[in-house]
């Protein structure tokens, strides 16, 4: 059985509801982020971590990655030009829209008040809607990212759009709302959210 270090209201959500889409087995240690418990698993606190069997993963991106290839779903075959396009869009989310938030939350909450620059979260701000509207003119009309069933990019851009909504983020297209709220709906996601 995996088991997950982290929280739902993290990053650690990313890799429980990759779990619960694979309908693989795991628990969950509820570590914060640089905690004693954490640290167990990650010398950095960092969350999430993944336990399987003998080694500790990190890194929610590269866990999903590697759960996707493990296990042959949610993902395109290694080494095909379609798995090519699939990591293009999974580092095009991770630089342009989770380092976005990131940053914002690191300049509203995260960083002691001292060091931090709340004026630059506008700025952020408008380059997330910008970055929403490219995201929302991929998507089209389609039901998933990367064409006809969901992969990882998807579990990552939903995240995503959920923690621009919890954060305040203004101009978050209806193409993107009515595709999240579809996937929101999944029963995986909601296994995950429930725990």
């Amino acid at each position: 059985m995996y088991r997950v270090i982290g929280t739902v209201k993290s990053r650690a959500f990313r890799v429980m509801w990759m779990l619960d889409e694979l309908e693989q087995p795991y628990d969950v240690v509820a570590a914060s982020p640089r905690s004693d418990d954490a640290r167990q698993y990650n010398p950095s606190g960092k969350i999430p971590a993944l336990v399987d069997g003998p080694d500790v993963l990190t890194d929610s991106v590269a866990i999903m990655t590697y759960l996707a290839d493990k296990h042959q779903a949610l993902t395109a075959q290694a080494g095909t030009p379609a798995r090519a396009k699939q990591d293009a869009m999974t580092c095009w989310l991770i630089d342009d829209m989770d380092a976005i938030l990131w940053a914002a939350a690191k300049h509203s909450f995260i960083f002691p008040e001292e060091t931090r620059v709340p004026q630059i979260v506008p700025c952020l701000h408008a380059e997330f809607a910008r970055n929403a509207n490219t995201l929302a003119d991929h998507l089209g009309d389609n039901a998933f990212l990367m064409g006809d069933g969901i992969t990882v990019p998807d579990l990552l851009a939903v995240h995503c759009i959920g923690w621009a909504f919890g954060a305040g983020f203004p101009d978050v297209p209806d193409t993107l709302k009515a595709y999240s709220k579809r996937l929101r709906a999944r029963p995986a996601f909601r296994a995950a959210s429930a725990r």
